[in-house]
């Protein structure tokens, strides 16, 4: 196990100590002042302000490098949300190597997407979505390294009380339990060369891959879901220079023949773009 990956464990596992015994005190007396029980807090925080030091350090050496031309992991017509067009970190923060991640959404006619609510529906199921069931595609040749399809796909939290249910409540649980209950279904590719594809919120039982498998470019991996930390059904797709996400860092692409859309923007990814 590598310096990173310790610090981050012993993170996560500082922060759920301080939670743990935050709900014992309720219930029993703790044998120790209160004062005591702070310590694992100060300590997390400590730590992960160093954790997030060092990140920028090496999100600034990657900023550097030319971005990575992939295809895009979808087709049709999609939205973007959370854009590193707009800003980096894309999504506030470089953990999980999400320096440069974008989140996308389907847009149809046929099947509008749902507005956010300010109260009801609190929230809403995943196939109201557009995006739910999309297929995602091989951005490029490479080598499936993780694979994972069993959680669930939970209902959207797309109206105020269920995002600032999502923010308060679920997003902290998610995050002590580790990188897996962030991204939900996630799917991670090699493409080579020290890059590497991250596919998160998949639907569950959708994986047409496993680790080990050989993929090109256009196959067909998995489908959009709505698993994880997720507010609907999207795409959040990623590169990073490791397949680890507790310690791989951001890497920045641009999608053939799209470029980087940026916040809000609508674009249309073609087929045929697999087959040039």
């Amino acid at each position: 196990m590598s310096v990173r990956k310790a610090a981050v464990v012993l993170h996560r596992a500082l922060w759920l100590l301080f939670a743990v015994q935050a709900v014992a005190s309720v219930v029993v007396d703790l044998p120790y002042p209160y004062w005591a029980g702070w310590l694992p807090a100060l300590a997390a925080g400590a730590l992960g302000l160093a954790l997030m030091a060092t990140a920028r350090r090496k999100a600034a050496v990657l900023s550097a490098r030319e971005p990575v031309e992939v295809l895009p992991p979808v087709t049709g017509r999609w939205s973007a949300l959370n854009s590193p067009a707009d800003r980096t970190p894309s999504h506030g923060t470089h953990q999980y190597g999400q320096t440069y991640a974008i989140d996308v959404v389907a847009e149809s006619d046929e099947r509008p997407r749902p507005e956010f609510a300010a109260f009801w529906p609190v929230m809403r199921p995943s196939r109201d979505f557009p995006a739910f069931g999309a297929p995602l595609l091989a951005v490029a040749d490479g080598t499936v390294v993780r694979a994972e399809d069993g959680q669930r796909d939970h209902l959207s939290r797309n109206s105020l009380p269920a995002v600032l249910y999502l923010m308060l409540v679920e997003a902290a649980v998610r995050a002590m339990s580790g990188a897996r209950r962030v991204t939900g279904n996630h799917l991670v590719l090699d493409l080579g060369d020290g890059t590497f594809a991250m596919y998160a919120h998949l639907e569950q039982g959708s994986l047409a891959v496993r680790p080990g498998d050989r993929v090109t470019a256009g196959q067909e991996l998995a489908r959009c879901g709505n698993s994880g930390n997720s507010t609907e059904p999207h795409v959040h797709f990623q590169l990073m220079d490791g397949p680890d996400l507790d310690t791989a860092r951001g890497v920045p692409f641009t999608w053939r023949g799209v470029g980087v859309p940026r916040n809000g923007e609508t674009f249309e990814a073609g087929s045929a773009a697999y087959s040039a």
